[in-house]
């Protein structure tokens, strides 16, 4: 079974999508760990919930941003877990976590990356006038929404859409994907070559 560490800023909606598919039993997995910066993010709350282990660590406490980064790995190491899952982590990882759990952080974004990367993925395509936008999981490397693509799911944008209808739609897909992209991971399915995820069949 796969042992997860979840980071969260805030309400932890594809959080809460990860526990769910757990309970279901359509991901084998536990989530070990929630680590937050934000003691006032709801993703605790959901924690408690579920009798999840929560752990507020906020950047201002420590030294540097290295020393922060290598607090968290520690506590993620501590409690063995083989997955770092950003579900709404509001900040850039620091060097110490990537080199720790090297191709083994996922995170969702709110667009098809290479498109649109950073803060307000949504508002981005609308502003830009694509027809398609969605959703994408990748790993996390050392800069902003550039580390190798696992999976990506289409929304269609509409003429009338805001940032608000559109990020509804495409939330809707993260919780879809998000856990299944974990499922690849857990069942083995996932090697990296390169800049390329492959993705195995059940029987290869």
């Amino acid at each position: 079974m796969l042992t997860i560490g979840v980071l969260a800023s805030g309400r932890g909606s594809n959080f809460q999508s990860i526990i769910n598919s757990i309970d279901s039993g359509a991901l084998r997995a536990e989530v070990a760990v929630l680590i937050t910066d934000n003691p006032d993010a709801y993703a605790i709350e959901r924690a408690k919930k579920h009798g999840i282990e929560a752990i507020i660590l906020k950047p201002k406490d420590f030294a540097d941003r290295d020393a922060y980064y290598l607090r968290i790995a520690g506590e993620l190491k501590k409690r063995g877990v083989e997955l770092v899952v950003l579900a709404g982590f509001m900040r850039v990882v620091g060097k110490p976590l990537i080199k720790e759990f090297q191709n083994r952080i996922m995170n969702i974004h709110p667009a098809l990356l290479p498109s649109f990367p950073g803060l307000h993925g949504q508002k981005q395509a609308v502003d830009y006038g694509v027809k398609l936008s969605g959703c994408t999981v990748h790993f996390v490397d050392e800069d902003v929404d550039t580390g190798p693509v696992i999976i990506q799911a289409e929304v269609p944008v509409y003429d009338d859409d805001t940032e608000d209808s559109l990020s509804e739609r495409i939330l809707k897909q993260e919780h879809i994907i998000f856990p299944y992209a974990i499922r690849l991971f857990s069942e083995g399915r996932i090697s990296v070559e390169g800049r390329k995820v492959i993705l195995k069949t059940k029987s290869s």
